[in-house]
């Protein structure tokens, strides 16, 4: 079984909807059994509540349920735990590699290296932005999440950016 950590700043919007699209990914192709996955932000803003309502807005209208999340704080136990870990943006993987040993560094990763079909190094933060923000993340962890699944089922073929 493989263990991934979706990775953003307060975990109540990029990376709930990335543990969201990437779980329903795996129950739509019967492989939920071959993956523990979670979702976590590097601050603790807002532990305990749920995502943000315009993600889950824009998740519901793509068929996605995160209504059921609540935000967690990453903690050092994550960083030994899960095999992948997956950051939304630079900021949050720089945090998250100060969090940990440099020999840990290896599987601590950008999400958006998975994409297939984004030239994007991060996955915006659209907590700030305008409504089609949500939306857009929605399209970049879609493609990501499918580059990422291939990756985990093929491995050796795997080519990140």
């Amino acid at each position: 079984m493989s263990r991934l950590l979706f990775v953003c700043m307060g975990n109540i919007c990029r990376s709930p909807t990335a543990e969201g699209v990437f779980r329903k990914l795996l129950q739509d192709r019967g492989l939920e059994d071959r993956f523990e996955i979670d979702s976590a932000g590097t601050h603790g803003y807002h532990v305990g509540e749920p995502p943000d309502l315009r993600t889950q807005r824009a998740a519901a209208s793509r068929g996605y349920d995160l209504s059921w999340m609540r935000a967690r704080k990453v903690t050092p136990q994550d960083l030994e735990y899960f095999d992948l870990i997956l950051a939304m943006d630079k900021t949050n993987l720089d945090n998250l590699r100060r969090m940990t040993d440099p020999e840990k560094h290896q599987k601590i990763h950008l999400f958006m290296e998975f994409a297939r079909n984004y030239d994007d190094d991060e996955v915006p933060d659209p907590y700030y932005g305008l409504g089609y923000g949500f939306d857009v993340v929605i399209d970049m962890v879609e493609d990501a999440s499918l580059g990422l699944l291939e990756a985990m089922l093929a491995p050796q073929q795997v080519k990140v950016k």
